[in-house]
């Protein structure tokens, strides 16, 4: 779905990477493929992994609390990340993975009765017409769809992902820093990522955002500024967003990043006025509760990956002080509490 024809060549449209390819050559992301001309999916039917996840882990903490996705991914990526931690799927460059068609994604689904689907562990995008043929179908059987992704999509993409998303993580990576996004991820640029706030808010889909903190090359506080003021003015303050503690993995061995630093990011966003902030990869339960913004009550307290909601009604709203807190609930989730 997402190519053009450029003479003897074809242009990839699915991420701002643009690939140009001649005959049988591949993508950037290794799936991608001119076939005849024609942009081939290598890996439609072919995902690497399955797993049973809480939506928290996504993380996804405003839709769902407490229920379970359906998570899987494919081998391929648009980026580079020297510290990846699924780096044996995203940066697997050959087509590997067991055959399921979206019937069988589907069947998978309702079989293990999940709540939703989340296309994770590697880049969506890059396999976005599988996804989108999955979500179709998700969205049928009342399922919620649910991209991790690193929010490289081009309009294209998007306009494709609009017919069946539901919610994005966009995982920022060093507080989206163009030296740091060149010299650690292979991508030029990462202002095209905040184009994708204003898709998001266009096609209704709800929108979370991380961002990983790497002590030393991706923790400077000036540019978390930058970018915490870009998510407040195009998305709102109501946004939340997650400061992840990085581990070390892959070809980047860094100490994991002390809880201080993960606090001065909080403490920023805070201050300049978000409402909704978190830490995650930290069992600090302070940091990874929701409180709400007009009267400080505890909404929903966690700890890790497990949710329980404590003063939020059926309609989402504090039942303290009646503030609509903008969480989404699953009517049979808040009965079981």
């Amino acid at each position: 779905m997402l190519y053009s024809v450029e003479g003897n060549k074809i242009r990839c449209t699915a991420c701002y990477r643009y690939c140009l390819l001649s005959g049988n050559q591949r993508g950037f992301c290794g799936v991608r493929s001119n076939k005849n001309n024609k942009l081939v999916l290598d890996v439609y039917n072919v995902p690497y992994g399955f797993n049973i996840d809480p939506i928290e882990k996504k993380p996804v903490l405003h839709i769902y609390p407490g229920s379970r996705i359906l998570s899987f991914g494919t081998a391929g990526c648009n980026f580079a990340c020297k510290y990846c931690q699924n780096y044996d799927m995203s940066q697997r460059k050959t087509v590997e993975g067991s055959y399921f068609s979206p019937e069988d994604v589907i069947d998978l689904a309702l079989k293990y009765n999940v709540d939703g689907i989340a296309y994770t562990y590697n880049e969506p995008t890059i396999f976005m017409e599988y996804a989108h043929d999955i979500g179709v179908l998700a969205r049928k059987h009342g399922l919620i769809n649910i991209f991790v992704t690193n929010g490289y999509e081009t309009s294209e993409s998007m306009e494709c992902a609009s017919e069946f998303l539901d919610a994005m993580t966009i995982d920022f990576k060093g507080n989206a820093n163009n030296n740091f996004y060149n010299k650690y991820i292979s991508v030029l640029t990462a202002d095209k990522i905040y184009e994708n706030f204003e898709r998001a808010k266009k096609y209704n889909i709800h929108t979370e955002i991380t961002d990983l903190v790497i002590p030393g090359i991706g923790d400077n506080l000036e540019d978390a500024k930058k970018m915490v003021l870009k998510i407040k003015d195009i998305l709102g303050e109501y946004t939340p967003i997650s400061f992840l503690r990085y581990h070390p993995d892959y070809k980047l061995d860094i100490y994991p990043t002390p809880f201080e630093t993960l606090k001065k990011h909080y403490d920023l966003a805070r201050d300049l006025g978000m409402k909704y902030v978190y830490i995650g990869n930290v069992p600090e339960e302070n940091y990874e509760n929701t409180y709400c913004p007009e009267c400080n009550s505890l909404l929903i307290k966690r700890h890790g990956f497990v949710s329980k909601i404590v003063n939020l009604d059926g309609n989402g709203k504090c039942k303290k002080c009646g503030f609509n807190a903008g969480i989404k609930l699953k009517n049979r989730i808040i009965n079981c509490i």
